[in-house]
């Protein structure tokens, strides 16, 4: 197994992250360094707090917690941080003031959502009742005629087939 020095671990952390973004795969060929080490470095550095997609992908196709890290982040930054720290990772201000009104209106129609679902709900309990009750008229209707079938072979047994007259 090899050991890698902090130093190539970090330098290999810092292409992964923005504004470079380089995918892993490539990362792995130019670095010569093992995708699943470099997988491993990713998962560590995400388990600390780290912002690091190392996916390839822009800004816009990060998942949501990359985009909410951004966000939590950015939160206590002045214009100025702000400009500077989107310079740094290769980020548009516009970018992450979206995002931060995505976070902001993610709970905003929750009244209105719970409303929403209770209604449904209360419609769905109507239906299953509706059919609770026909599935219940229904079987008894089936317990009726197997009933008459039997009484009727019964009846044949004992009395014979009815004549024609």
């Amino acid at each position: 197994m090899k050991h890698y020095s902090a130093q190539s671990k970090e330098s290999a952390l810092q292409k992964m992250m923005p504004p470079n973004n380089i995918a892993i795969a490539q990362l792995s060929i130019e670095m010569g360094i093992g995708e699943s080490t470099l997988y491993n470095w990713r998962k560590q550095a995400i388990d600390k707090g780290h912002l690091v997609p190392g996916d390839g992908k822009n800004a816009e196709q990060w998942s949501s917690a990359n985009k909410f890290s951004v966000v939590l982040e950015t939160a206590s930054l002045n214009q100025a941080e702000l400009a500077e720290y989107c310079r740094g990772k290769g980020l548009y201000v516009e970018q992450v003031s979206a995002w931060r009104n995505a976070c902001i209106d993610a709970n905003a129609n929750v009244k209105e959502q719970e409303k929403a679902f209770s209604t449904e709900t209360k419609k769905d309990k109507k239906q299953i009742n509706q059919l609770e009750k026909e599935l219940r008229r229904k079987d008894k209707a089936l317990a009726e005629t197997a009933a008459l079938l039997v009484l009727r072979k019964k009846a044949n047994a004992i009395w014979g087939e009815a004549e024609d007259e």
